[in-house]
């Protein structure tokens, strides 16, 4: 048991509990509605919604599964990087229309989008599924970084309910203040969030190599076949095409998330989505430095030192960043840096419980079950479904094997993906059919799991085959390209039937509005 640590941890994890109340009564609004809960009253400003997005993509799991994948393969590692360069102007051009019409009409979620533009209640109850069933594992994966900590400060390392019982403290805290603070919880908290974790990644980039001798020495060390992608055999494409659409499809893919969604239609304006789309690959350099870490680990062989042998048995690579802090610096520092790890998972936890209940209610609960809810009965349904949702993610981690949730995160971002005809290009032309939409989409989702599956689940790369050659690639966007070819045939062979092209109650001027230059 790291006692200091420890004490750190719990102080600093004490401070945010505390900051998650208390946001309750920041910028008051009526929290029993469910845009005022779920939505932070679409208020945030451009620091506020900096953060809190930052809070929401860059999670505990991606500190902990980044550094761990270049860790353990390498170069590979290195997609989060370019996918992230890749995203941002995409969100830049994308994203503000979708605020423009999710402000004019009160949509709260992308289904709440698809049911207002296809009138079809069928292909928004496909984005909603599909949105919920993504984000459950993701939240599991928010926990599991939450217990990696939790347990390099020793506590609970024989396992069994005294492993468990720090995980059931922190989701009885995060609970408690997503319920009663709504978005607005998650909002303050990743604040203190990113702060603390750009001084960890800074320390870490500056101690560590200094330690090796300089960062000629640390990529001396680092094994020649881990530095580069291996150059593709003959008839291959080899890593270099995984490489390439892993980037290219998680760019289109992470935006779409119900998490994502929900920090971009929190926001005070469009111009706040559009500032935030030039302000936030800050975080991609950020990101770039984490991964370098990972060849840290392997540079000073974490995974070789006996103290660490154990978590290294249990938690396989995931261990590593721990590990490179309990080498490299003194306890009271692991303790701020876990503690800053620990509040990265709750943060994103928090926004994807909100995101996830918001979908079940408006797009489940309001349009299948009870129609006649009140707008308070809307909000608080949505509160006692996030507490549901965080609950299957905790026993998740508990009872399942690990394994289950990081293969279902996996799949997460082949099914997500399938939605990006119905959402994004829903946002500037209505020529698809909603009723091929949906064929599309379940085409993809078909397709997509079968690829993951010819693998075991072990990856999310699928080896495409053509006339003897073969192009690894991510299944999502193969997937996503049988998604597009059904969705356009079956629209063109549909579209002269009029029955089935639904109805749409959005006009091109909603695509533009922007709040500031109406008031």
């Amino acid at each position: 048991m790291n006692w200091t640590a420890i004490i750190v941890f719990v102080l600093l994890f004490g401070f945010i509990t505390v900051l998650g109340f208390v946001a309750a009564r920041w910028r008051r609004g009526d929290l029993d509605l469910l845009h005022e809960w779920g939505l932070a009253g679409r208020r945030l400003g451009t620091v506020l919604t900096w953060f809190l997005l930052g809070g929401d993509l860059y999670t505990a799991y991606t500190f902990i599964a980044v550094p761990a994948l270049v860790f353990g393969a390498g170069a590979i590692g290195f997609f989060a990087l370019p996918y992230t360069i890749i995203m941002y102007p995409l969100v830049f051009l994308i994203l503000p229309r979708m605020w423009s019409v999710a402000h004019t009409h009160n949509y709260i979620t992308a289904a709440d989008f698809v049911q207002g533009r296809y009138g079809n209640q069928w292909l928004a109850l496909a984005v909603a599924v599909t949105g919920i069933i993504a984000t459950m594992p993701y939240i599991a994966l928010q926990l599991l970084g939450l217990q990696v900590v939790i347990g390099a400060m020793g506590v609970g390392a024989g396992g069994g309910l005294a492993g468990d019982l720090p995980l059931v403290i922190a989701f009885v805290i995060l609970a408690a203040f997503t319920y009663t603070s709504g978005l607005r919880a998650p909002a303050m908290i990743a604040v203190v969030k990113d702060l603390l974790i750009y001084i960890t990644v800074l320390a870490m980039v500056i101690v560590i190599p200094i330690e090796l001798g300089g960062y000629d020495k640390l990529f001396a060390a680092v094994p020649p076949a881990k530095l580069l992608l291996p150059t593709p055999g003959p008839n291959t494409l080899g890593q270099y095409s995984a490489y390439a659409t892993l980037a290219l499809g998680s760019a289109f893919a992470l935006f779409l998330y119900p998490h994502s969604m929900t920090g971009v239609l929190s926001s005070s304006s469009r111009e706040v989505i559009r500032r935030n789309a030039a302000y936030l690959p800050a975080y991609s350099f950020l990101l770039g430095l984490l991964a370098l870490t990972g060849f840290m680990a392997l540079a000073l062989g974490v995974d070789k030192m006996p103290e660490f042998a154990p978590q290294f048995e249990h938690y396989k690579s995931n261990f590593a960043v721990p590990a490179l802090i309990l080498h490299a610096f003194p306890d009271w520092f692991a303790g701020v840096a876990f503690a800053a790890i620990g509040i990265g998972g709750l943060v994103p936890a928090a926004i994807m419980s909100i995101a996830a209940a918001n979908l079940f209610t408006r797009n489940i609960y309001v349009r299948f079950i009870n129609a006649r809810c009140t707008p308070r009965d809307e909000a608080r349904n949505a509160k006692i479904v996030s507490l549901v949702v965080k609950f299957g993610a905790l026993v998740f981690i508990i009872f399942l094997p690990l394994q289950y949730a990081i293969q279902l995160q996996l799949l997460g971002g082949i099914w997500i993906s399938q939605t990006i005809p119905a959402v994004i290009v829903g946002l500037y032309t209505r020529w698809l059919n909603p009723w091929a939409l949906l064929v599309g989409w379940a085409a993809g989702i078909v397709a997509g799991t079968a690829m993951a599956a010819s693998t075991h689940f072990q990856s999310a790369v699928f080896p495409l085959a053509i006339d003897g050659f073969t192009a690894p690639g991510y299944a999502a966007l193969y997937a996503l390209i049988l998604n597009f070819g059904v969705s356009i045939l079956l629209s063109a062979l549909l579209n002269p039937v009029p029955v089935s092209r639904g109805s749409d109650e959005t006009a091109a001027g909603d695509y533009r509005f922007d709040s500031a230059r109406a008031a």
